[in-house]
């Protein structure tokens, strides 16, 4: 079992930065991809980014290349995803998620976390 606890939503301006992010425990945790959804109501849960834990390869999705970074910290078994150039867009419920990699990239996930609201104002 795979638990996952996500932290650093919150109310942003336009333009600006947010930092979230998901600590990951449970005895097999490693052995999976990490990663990042966005959820907003009346709409389909959506891929954002995702990590290898056992390798530095990252993918994004199309709409945040270029203002979203994955990251890892193996030492503290923590995901972050920094967001910069926000936009009011990118309001959401953020989701961490875990399972293979190659499975969650294209959204079957085995494990989910509990989310944390991000609203970027304009």
């Amino acid at each position: 079992q795979v638990q996952l606890v996500e932290s650093g939503g919150g109310l942003a301006q336009a333009g600006g930065s947010l930092r979230l992010s998901c600590v990951a425990s449970g005895p097999t945790f490693r052995r999976y991809g990490m990663g990042w959804f966005r959820q907003v109501p009346g709409k389909e849960r959506e891929f954002v980014s995702a990590i290898r834990w056992t390798a530095a390869y990252t993918y994004y999705t199309d709409s945040v290349k270029g203002r979203f970074t994955i990251s890892r910290d193996s030492a503290r078994n923590i995901v972050y995803l920094q967001m910069n150039s926000l936009k009011p867009e990118d309001t959401a419920v953020y989701y961490c998620a875990a399972g293979p990699f190659d499975r969650v990239v294209v959204g079957t996930v085995d494990y989910w976390g509990q989310g944390t609201q991000v609203t970027v104002l304009s």
